[in-house]
């Protein structure tokens, strides 16, 4: 096996090889840091690396395997890169700003530390911009992370560098968070998956208590990583309160069955979002396949319109302004400016705004739950415009989109909307690629905590339609 070959191994095939010998863990690390080696400066998707201990751990886990009563933990030597707004305790981490360049925290967050108790091997963190604000991935301390698909573009944000990394071949698994779309953007930019998780499935991290629109959650090259890791990172935690006690893991992929005579429920803008026709014809694509699936399809009539985009984007700059407004005092110089912008008009959100945006929330979903229960799943693009280019700001120019102005900054995309209904599990899988070589995406909905039903669909959607996960990258 080449070593370009081994880079794009699932970890679900790789767990199969080193359980049978055919695979040493130190020969996969080894295949992708050569990788790394060769790509990354051209891409920057990781802001460190750690080689050795990297491969120190991939040397106990051969060791693990060896033996005949090693007892291999569920993801026992598998590569994971850990976004870089990730707490990882005596790491830098630096949520991609300046002013934290050298911080190091006392913890590590739930998630990521039940994805390193499983077994997985931290080799690299990713990019994110700036305390993960954009829809793109650049900051003031790292530069701007690049496409791999082509590298004028942007893999999307926050999560960029995970996107980048995993489309690259850089590692096999890598971990996102999403407040509005910042796992499922750069997985449809970047032609993988993503996973936002019902609020309270996955544990927060005790800087993030109680935000119900923010989650943890995985990114992989397949439907089947991506369940591997949901499995590992989901269940109580005693640092969060709303941390669910109900234990949901979802079933190895021949076992999930079916989706014959499944009733399917698409919209291509939810009510309000102009979308570029490139978009529309690769979401019908997308949805014929679930027709030559035997499932059903049906247009439905969301009914949401701009106050959704309005109230997510009072949560987001509120919820930014009260963990991190106190920084512009002493650091606006060395903050990007369009993150100072964001923490200025949080201050300016009454508790009467936030109570109406609340209100708002529950007419939002009295018109999506009969959609839910009428249906087994709900289908929307992740996003509206099939790409944006690699320096995309919120400082930009309002998008023209079927001759309507949209905003630049997180009003091109379909997912913020379902961080408001935060209960509803969302996945995003690939769709097809646009003219300029860039993937897109769909989202797969499902009704409040039914996750398994979503990863159901998305299993059935990625064995009827294989996707090539290799870009032609030029170093």
């Amino acid at each position: 096996m080449t070593d370009i070959e081994l880079c794009y191994l699932s970890a679900t095939e790789i767990l199969k090889l080193f359980r049978t010998r055919k695979l040493s863990p130190v020969d996969l690390m080894t295949a992708l840091f050569s990788r790394i080696e060769k790509i990354n400066p051209s891409l920057n998707a990781f802001t460190q690396l750690y080689p050795e201990e990297a491969f120190a751990a991939a040397k106990a886990a051969e060791h693990i395997y060896a033996k005949k009563d090693g007892h291999p933990r569920p993801l026992e030597g598998i590569p994971i890169a850990i976004k870089d707004f990730h707490s990882v305790k005596g790491k830098v981490t630096t949520f991609g700003s300046k002013l934290y360049k050298d911080f190091i925290p006392n913890f590590t967050a739930p998630t990521v530390d039940r994805l390193l108790q499983s077994g997985c091997i931290m080799h690299a963190r990713t990019t994110t911009p700036e305390f993960a604000y954009s829809d793109a991935c650049h900051s003031p301390l790292w530069g701007i992370t690049k496409n791999p698909w082509n590298q004028d573009y942007s893999p999307g944000g926050s999560s960029g560098g995970a996107g980048a990394a995993l489309a690259a071949g850089m590692t096999t698994l890598a971990d996102g968070t999403d407040g509005g779309g910042s796992i499922r953007i750069p997985a449809s930019a970047c032609g993988v998956v993503g996973y936002k998780p019902p609020f309270g499935r996955n544990p927060l991290d005790c800087d993030h208590p109680m935000e119900s629109i923010l989650v943890y959650g995985p990114m992989a090259r397949t439907v089947s990583d991506a369940a591997l890791m949901q499995n590992v990172m989901s269940g109580i935690h005693v640092d969060d309160v709303c941390s669910l006690r109900e234990s949901i893991k979802i079933p190895l992929p021949e076992q999930l069955g079916s989706i014959k005579n499944w009733r399917i429920g698409f919209s291509m803008n939810l009510g309000y979002i102009e979308v570029d026709p490139e978009v529309q014809t690769l979401t019908m694509e997308a949805l014929n396949t679930f027709k030559d699936l035997g499932c059903d399809i049906e247009e439905v009539h969301v009914g949401w319109d701009w106050r959704v985009y309005k109230t997510w984007i009072t949560y987001w700059e509120s919820l930014f302004s009260a963990t991190s407004g106190h920084l512009i005092e002493h650091g606006r110089n060395q903050l990007d400016p369009f993150v100072v912008q964001l923490l200025e008009h949080g201050k300016n959100h009454s508790a009467e705004t936030l109570h109406q945006c609340r209100h708002f929330r529950g007419e939002m979903y009295k018109s999506l739950a009969p959609i839910l229960e009428k249906y087994d799943v709900l289908i929307v693009p992740t996003t509206a415009l099939p790409s944006v280019k690699a320096d995309h700001s919120g400082f930009n120019s309002d998008f023209q989109i079927n001759g309507h102005h949209v905003p630049a900054y997180v009003g091109w995309v379909l997912t913020h909307g379902f961080n408001l209904m935060s209960y509803c599990p969302v996945l995003s899988v690939p769709s097809g690629r646009s003219k300029c070589g860039v993937p897109t995406g769909i989202q797969i909905i499902g009704r409040s905590f039914d996750d398994i039903r979503v990863f159901q669909a998305a299993q059935a959607y990625a064995a009827a339609r294989p996707w090539n996960y290799e870009p032609l990258i030029h170093a």
